[in-house]
C-alpha cells in the first residue's frame, strides 16, 4: 500500500518525470502532441521545485514515487499518478489526503482543473463539473467537491 508524504526537493527528479510518463502515455490519447510537449517542458524538475514552495506538494510512495498532488487552501493542482500504478487507489488516497488538510483549515470544498483525461477520475470522486474553460495547456474542466 502507497504512503503518502511530504514532498522533499530530493523527489524532483522522480516527479517530474512520473509527470512527464504520464503526459506521454496517457494525456497525449486527449491532446495534440505539441500541447503534450508544452506541458513535459513546463514541469521540469526546478519548476517541481518552485511549485513545491509555493503549495503543499504529496507524494505517494510504493517502491518509489508513484503519485503527487499538491493543494493552496482548497485548490488541487498537479494530480498525477503513474501508469503502472493506475486504477490502484493511488489517486483517490492523495486526494482523501489533501481534502482532509482542507477540511481541517476550515474549507467547505475543493476546486480543481481538470484535463479532459483526469475529468472522470474526478467524477468517480464526487467533483462536479462548474464550467470548462481554454488554457495554455488545451481544454479545461474546472470541478468542485464539497467537503463533509
Amino acid at each position: 500500500m502507497a504512503t503518502i508524504r511530504r514532498f522533499d526537493d530530493a523527489d524532483a527528479p522522480a516527479v517530474a518525470g512520473l509527470i512527464e510518463r504520464c503526459l506521454r502515455e496517457v494525456n497525449s490519447r486527449d491532446y495534440p502532441s505539441e500541447v503534450i510537449e508544452r506541458m513535459c517542458d513546463h514541469f521540469t524538475e526546478q519548476r517541481i521545485k518552485q511549485l513545491a514552495a509555493q503549495r503543499q506538494m504529496f507524494v505517494a510512495a510504493e517502491d518509489g514515487i508513484v503519485g503527487t498532488v499538491s493543494r493552496d487552501g482548497n485548490k488541487v493542482y498537479t494530480m498525477f499518478v503513474h501508469p503502472r500504478a493506475a486504477g490502484r487507489g493511488i489517486g483517490r488516497l492523495l486526494m482523501r489526503h489533501i481534502e482532509a488538510l482542507a477540511v481541517a483549515d476550515g474549507y467547505d470544498h475543493m476546486e480543481t482543473g481538470a484535463s479532459i483525461t483526469g475529468h472522470g477520475f474526478y467524477h468517480r470522486l464526487g467533483y462536479v463539473d462548474v464550467r470548462s474553460t481554454e488554457t495554455e495547456f488545451g481544454f479545461n474542466y474546472i470541478l468542485r467537491r464539497s467537503l463533509p
